[in-house]
């Protein structure tokens, strides 16, 4: 999900769905704007932290993979669904 977790209205709902419809093992993929670097041109409302992205994540069977930082702007932190 590029740039869309933060828009969501119903961010739990949306979740769950995706969680119904990823396979064991399957990897959903959250790109932020980082809320935690005040250089990125993008309005607060649409950032989100690393930690929030884990936060959100942790409510489902979702394992942390890992976090690739080589975007200057955007956080891409890959989960992986236990199972």
């Amino acid at each position: 999900m590029v740039d869309v977790h933060h828009e969501l209205a119903y961010p739990y709902e949306v979740m769950a769905s995706v969680m119904k419809a990823l396979k064991p093992g399957g990897r959903v993929v959250f790109v932020e704007y980082k809320a935690e670097d005040p250089r990125v041109p993008i309005k607060p409302l649409h950032k989100m932290s690393e930690a929030q992205i884990k936060s959100e994540a942790a409510v489902f069977s979702l394992h942390w993979e890992r976090t690739v930082s080589t975007l200057p702007w955007q956080h891409v932190v890959v989960f992986r669904k236990r199972g």
